[in-house]
């Protein structure tokens, strides 16, 4: 059975680049690889085509010998995967799912959190904090290296310093971290006496973090570069400080609102008058009306918090709770009977709120008995 022609299989023009038939076996590989096709043989025919195909055009000899002579050109060439350009494409492709590239990656160092407790209102007027962090860094003694003083890390011999080994299994090959060193591409012989080999050292440090004003429970502060040290040469990790405020005796927060309860006598609540109420900026004055009733909400613009995003400011919502008086003496209580006395029969009128209740509750019985 005669073979197609490769331009075609990969299909791609015969005057396509280099990176256009890379780009094409990518694709072509990725729809027909057998371990997205279990049990196709017909996917898996397709896939070796265009391993083929692409050994070939992405090798600029094999490539030139092709174009002259056509598939006899190319016949004594391997069609394993040991080819030129094939390994790298495959790894490109494939690197994620069999355990990453040829080439061992620096890691950057580990990102941490620091769990800050703030009081409401150092999170609605913003602070400065200073924090003690536990965390790793570079060994000043050998640099990061890892090695002792006089010595340096040697290229791995199990991989070649790439960091990763590869396998053969089956038809396609497997790469996987390096298990001589561990993905680093070099190895100690002569490791340090302050890190033992590890570059990094364990210490405490102190920082200054800024809080701006108008933070909530659950945001989180980033200070690049905080974290743990890396491996030698690349970045530190970055560090969060994760915001927890703590609950407030007088407040309760609610995005930019602030909710504070007020405690206020059945005389205030039925004559009506003016208190004085807290806020996070002072004192505040608020005006009760007569006959106010216990959960009635006086809303205080503009009282609450700024949000740290943006946005307006919020509201500060006094919560009315009436208060039934306790521990009254003789006179007190002949006063308040002379009170009831004197509604007598229109009670009902000064204790709307009663009345309808009452008024439900018969109705509630009635429609039992029906």
């Amino acid at each position: 059975m005669s073979k197609r022609d490769y331009y075609e299989v990969l299909e791609v023009a015969s005057s396509a680049t280099e990176a256009e038939i890379k780009k094409a076996f990518r694709r072509l590989a990725m729809k027909y690889h057998p371990d997205r096709n279990p049990d196709d043989s017909e996917s898996e025919s397709r896939f070796k085509e265009a391993k083929e195909a692409f050994e070939v055009l992405s090798n600029a000899n094999k490539r030139a010998a092709y174009d002259q002579f056509g598939h006899a050109g190319v016949e004594q060439s391997s069609g394993g995967f040991g080819g030129g350009g094939f390994g790298d494409a495959f790894s490109d492709i494939f690197g994620d799912i069999f355990g990453g590239g040829g080439r061992s990656r620096a890691r950057k160092g580990a990102d941490l959190q620091y769990n800050l407790e703030l009081s409401l209102e150092d999170a609605v007027n913003g602070t400065t904090v200073k924090i003690r962090v536990p965390t790793l860094k570079h060994c000043t003694t050998c640099s990061g290296s890892g090695a002792k003083p006089g010595s340096s890390p040697e290229t791995c011999r199990t991989c070649g310093g790439h960091g990763q080994v590869r396998m053969q299994q089956g038809f396609f090959s497997v790469q996987q971290t390096c298990p001589n060193c561990r993905g680093k591409g070099t190895t100690i012989s002569d490791p340090c006496t302050t890190c033992h080999g590890n570059g990094r050292v364990k210490e405490e440090k102190s920082l200054s973090v800024e809080v701006p004003g108008g933070v909530d429970n659950g945001d989180r502060i980033r200070l690049s570069g905080e974290g743990e040290a890396g491996d030698a040469g690349t970045p530190a990790g970055d560090l969060f400080v994760q915001i927890h405020v703590k609950p407030h005796p007088i407040f309760e927060r609610d995005n930019a609102d602030l909710y504070c309860e007020v405690p206020i006598s059945i005389v205030l609540a039925a004559l009506g008058g003016e208190i004085q109420v807290p806020s996070l900026g002072g004192r505040l004055n608020l005006k009760i009306p007569a006959g106010t009733q216990t959960h009635k909400l006086f809303r205080m613009r503009g009282k609450g918090v700024k949000p740290v995003r943006g946005g307006p400011i919020g509201d500060l919502i006094c919560r009315i709770v009436v208060e039934t008086p306790v521990k009254l003496n003789a006179e007190q209580k002949e006063l308040l009977e002379k009170l009831g006395a004197s509604m007598g029969k229109a009670a009902n009128k000064h204790s709307p709120n009663e009345k309808s209740w009452i008024d439900n509750v018969k109705q509630f019985f009635e429609d039992m008995k029906s």
